[in-house]
Order: structure tokens, then sequence, then C-alpha cells
């Protein structure tokens, strides 16, 4: 099984390690996403007091946010450097590292005394231990999408891409669950110790993830590049040198996928325990509801994909989410528990079809030599430029002129999702493929890109 590949076996692969390679991306994935998402969570209900307690509440909310995006900084960072050693020395080695930095740092979030005990080092340092997140995640998320990708059955690869892209939602209902177990603790509690608990179980994900992802093997279609001599000296000016436009319609191509759920995670838990009156046991239950929905639909996307074709599948995806935000955010903003329910489950019907297919739709823009790296940038320079901007763009929105101009931006990105997802598929259509690649590879992204770059 671990035997070097032979001339034309390099990139066929079996379906036991395809599906080993999926349940590990799935996994890795699944505490990577947990680890990202308890901490907007906590920005959202916690870090002002701990951390910036003197200032107003809404001023402490706003540093908490952007704390939170100073992890968004970090991520294009963590793509350029895991992207290079991705391409370079193989996805698995890449993907244990990335593991490990997320986990210890969450880990040490659950730790980190607050500004009462240490003063101003208490801030600096959770913005430190973010950014290390950040750069955790930056070189996570391409490579469990390649190695689930480059180890599917031939036509499958929209499917096994899909695998990372579940971790999102499993990551988020762990993320959820956590947050509604110690919600229910006094106020005070809370905000000393309570909030803590979801960090600190950080650590048991990380171990349950190491066990798993040490048995994945490495991706057969890296194997097939190193044996060819197709290994890029320098992957990231590579790809800005010889691939700039699928970067930069990457970039947008992601806009809503790395946006969405800080719209309807992040800024609504604010917006709902704040503006209207809403405890936090009843928004972390919707959300957990809006993302079990998500944990279903994104399969059945996938799949469709598989067989309709990835690009109709996200075009189909996006005007529907298009035309469903508004009554999203209206019905969420009458404040009844019963129609937040309905809003945030409404709103999980659609953009999870598009995020499930997003990651095998990216990974077919770029050559395998320079693929970790490539989609990599795309998606992480995504979520620095326009996903970690949501929560604070959308909280001055919302003071300065009301919930009608959020709902209005969170249309306008989906509306730019949506033209770059078509101009990257029709891109992609017309993308021959490189002479130097091994006649399986070739093969295999020929397949993916006639299935997934359908627009008409």
């Amino acid at each position: 099984m671990n035997a070097k590949p032979g001339p034309g076996s390099e990139a066929v692969p079996n379906l036991r390690g395809a599906r080993r390679a999926g349940f590990g991306a799935l996994i890795g994935t699944t505490v990577e996403w947990y680890d990202f998402f308890i901490f907007g969570t906590a920005a959202a209900l916690a870090f002002g007091p701990v951390f910036f307690p003197s200032a107003s509440p809404t001023v402490g909310l706003l540093a908490s946010f952007a704390t939170f995006w100073s992890g968004f900084l970090a991520r294009p960072l963590g793509g350029v450097i895991f992207g290079h050693l991705g391409d370079r020395i193989g996805r698995k080695k890449t993907l244990i590292t990335t593991l490990v930095l997320m986990g210890l740092s969450s880990t040490a979030i659950g730790l980190l005394p607050g500004y009462a005990s240490i003063g101003l080092a208490a801030p600096v340092l959770l913005i430190l231990l973010r950014m290390v997140q950040g750069l955790a995640l930056g070189g996570e998320w391409g490579g469990a999408v390649l190695i689930a990708a480059e180890h599917a059955p031939p036509g499958r690869r929209m499917l096994f891409g899909a695998f990372a892209q579940q971790g999102s939602p499993v990551g988020n209902i762990l993320a959820t669950l956590a947050f509604l177990g110690v919600s229910t603790l006094p106020a005070d509690d809370f905000a000393s110790w309570g909030w803590r608990i979801p960090f600190l179980f950080s650590a048991v994900l990380l171990l349950v993830g190491l066990i798993i992802r040490i048995g994945v093997e490495e991706s057969p279609e890296f194997l097939a590049a190193k044996e060819h001599g197709e290994i890029s000296e320098a992957p990231a000016l590579e790809t800005i040198r010889t691939a700039p436009a699928p970067l930069l319609l990457g970039i947008g191509a992601a806009a809503i996928g790395v946006g969405g759920a800080y719209f309807m995670g992040t800024f609504m838990v604010a917006w709902t325990t704040t503006d209207l009156g809403v405890s936090r046991s009843t928004i972390l239950s919707a959300l957990l509801l809006a993302t079990v929905v998500q944990f279903f639909v994104q399969p059945i996307g996938a799949l469709l994909a598989d067989r309709f074709g990835g690009t109709r599948i996200m075009v189909t995806a996006l005007v529907a989410t298009v035309i469903l935000t508004p009554l999203v955010y209206a019905l969420v903003g009458t404040g009844e528990v019963g129609l937040i329910y309905v809003g945030l489950a409404l709103g999980a019907l659609t953009s999870p079809a598009y995020f499930a297919v997003l990651a095998g739709f990216l990974a077919q823009a770029f050559d395998a030599r320079i693929r970790y790296t490539g989609i990599s940038l795309a998606y992480q320079l995504s979520a620095t430029l326009i996903g970690g901007m949501v929560p604070f763009i959308a909280q001055w929105l919302l003071a300065g002129s009301g919930i009608a101009m959020v709902a209005g931006y969170h249309v306008a990105l989906t509306l730019l999702t949506l033209a770059c997802v078509v101009m990257l598929a029709r891109r992609t259509r017309t993308r021959p493929a490189p002479q130097s690649e091994p006649a399986d590879i070739s093969l295999n992204v020929s397949a993916d890109r006639h299935v997934a770059a359908e627009v008409d």
C-alpha cells in the first residue's frame, strides 16, 4: 500500500484509501472549524468584558470582532507557508502540523488570563493566539480538500472534496453544542470560566484528529507529480506568475463561502442577544438547527454536482440565496422565537449546496504542482479580505443604517460570488491540461473539468 507508485498507476486511487482519506479530511477539518467557530461565538458573547472591560459594551463588541478578524489576517500567510510545504513535501505531513497548531492555540486561549489579571498583555496574547489559529486554518483547508479529492475515484472528485467541506457544519454543531452547554451558567460564572470550557475541549479533539489523520496515506497525485519531477520550487510565486486570473476569480468565488457563516453565526448572535433581547440559549439553539440543516444539504449538493455539473449546482444555489436572504433577515428581525428558527433554517437550505462544491471547483482551476498553494491562497485571501470583515462591517452598518443595509451587504457578496463562479467556470472549461502532467492526472482533471464547468 505504501510502495512507490509505478508508471501509469500514479493517480489511480483505491476505494478503501479514498474513503480513509475522505474521513481523515472530515475529522481534521471538523477539529479546525470547531476551534475557529468557538472563537467567533466567544467574541460575540464573552470577550468584550473579559479582555476589553474598560470600553463601552458597543466598543467592546467591536474590539472583540476586530480581534476575531486578526485570525483572518494570518490565513493567507498560513496558505503560503503550508501551501509551500504541501506542494513540496506532501499533503499528509503538512496537515498533521496544521492540526497540532490549531489544537494547541485553542487550548491556550482557554487558559489565558483576562485583562483584570494581566492587563494589556491579555488582549495582546489573545490576538497572537488568534493569529496562530489563522495560520493553521490557512494551511488546513486546502490540504484537506486535496488529500480527499486527489484520492477520489474517477468522476467522484466533487463528492470527495465535499468531505472536507462537511467539517464546517460538523465543527459548527460541536461548537454550538459546547456553548449551549455553558450558556445556562449564571452570567458571572459564564464570564469568568464557563466560556473557557469549549476551548479546553479542543485538546480532546486534537488527540482524536491526530490518531485518525496519521493513518491516512499521502495523495497519489502528489506522489505521481513527485515521481515525474513536477514539484514546484516556489509554488506561491509560480501561482501568482502563471495563474493570476484563477487566483483573483477564486477569491471572489469563495466570498460568500467564507463570509456566510459569519453573517448567520457571529453577527447574528450579537444582533439577536443585544438589539432584539433574545436569550443566548435561544439563538444558539436556532443556529444549531440551521447547522444541522446545512449538514444534510451539503452532501446532497455534492451528489447533484457529480450528476449534473458543479457550476450548475453552484449557480442555482447562489441565485436562490439572493432571493431568500432578505426574507431570512425579516423573519429573524421579528424577535419571535419560532420565526427566528424558521428564518435561520431557511437560510441554511440554499448556500450549503454551493459550499459543498466550492472545494472541488477551486481545485480544478489550478495545476497539480501548485494546487495546494493555489486553492489555499484563493480561499484564504477571500477569508481575509471579505470573510473576516463581515461581523465588523455588519455591526457598523446595523448601528448606522439598520438591518436592511446588513441584508443588502449579504446579498451584494452573494452576487459577487455568483459572477466570479461563472467567469472562473468558463475559464477553467477552456484551460488546456498541462503537457507535463502524468497521463492519469490529466484524464482525471479533464473529467472533473467537464463535469464541474457547465454553466449553460
